[in-house]
């Protein structure tokens, strides 16, 4: 009973070093899009995804060295990815970067999970959670840009970073899809049950 308070408690934490490191990542977005679309400074904003990336290293990294899990991280964190993918992806669009289709294609599979997680709420689930799949796919994803940023910056190194920074895209946006696959197959096995008690909602995951 005290260890289950104590899990509790921690969980509730929010002045924590893993929730100021996500924090800090969450910052850098308006920035990132504004280098993109105002300057056109692309080699900084490889710079902020590169940052963007050691941050999300170490919030996993002092979450387990400190001993500093809150219920407000495991928000953050892929909330953080999210919006990365969403701006990168929004900011290619309008600059020609990538071609509309991959853009509806991956903007419109997050669209469909967050009704997806609305309608499980009503019913008393907690959302989806995080499939090694969808990690492997954001990571691709994330990869991808900074190779198709470079190739914008520096024209001389053009072939090499988009050949990769496309293999990137292709790779990461085909596992961001399959992954929502899965997340589908447990969102109908959820919609088949009896409607979860309020005290059964908070146990029971779809994932």
């Amino acid at each position: 009973m005290v260890s289950s308070r104590l899990a509790d408690v921690a969980g509730e934490r929010v002045l924590t070093v893993p929730n100021l490191l996500s924090v800090l990542r969450l910052a850098g977005v308006p920035l990132f899009v504004w280098l993109l679309l105002g300057p056109h400074a692309d080699g900084y904003a490889v710079l902020v995804l590169a940052v963007s990336g050691v941050t999300d290293w170490l919030d996993g990294k002092t979450a387990r060295w400190l001993d500093q899990y809150s219920k407000l991280g495991e928000l953050l964190d892929p909330a953080a990815d999210r919006l990365y993918i969403l701006a990168a992806l929004a900011a290619f669009l309008i600059r020609g970067i990538v071609p509309w289709w991959v853009v509806a294609a991956l903007v419109g599979r997050d669209v469909l999970l967050a009704v997806c997680v609305m309608v499980l709420r009503r019913r008393g689930y907690r959302p989806f959670e995080v499939t090694y799949l969808g990690k492997a796919a954001t990571f691709n994803l994330l990869y991808a840009f900074p190779l198709l940023l470079l190739a914008q910056a520096y024209p001389g190194i053009a072939q090499i970073t988009l050949t990769f920074g496309y293999a990137f895209t292709a790779w990461g946006g085909g596992l961001y899809l399959w992954s929502a696959v899965g997340y589908l197959v447990q969102f109908s096995a959820a919609m088949r049950r009896p409607v979860p008690t309020s005290a059964e909602g908070l146990d029971r995951l779809t994932g």
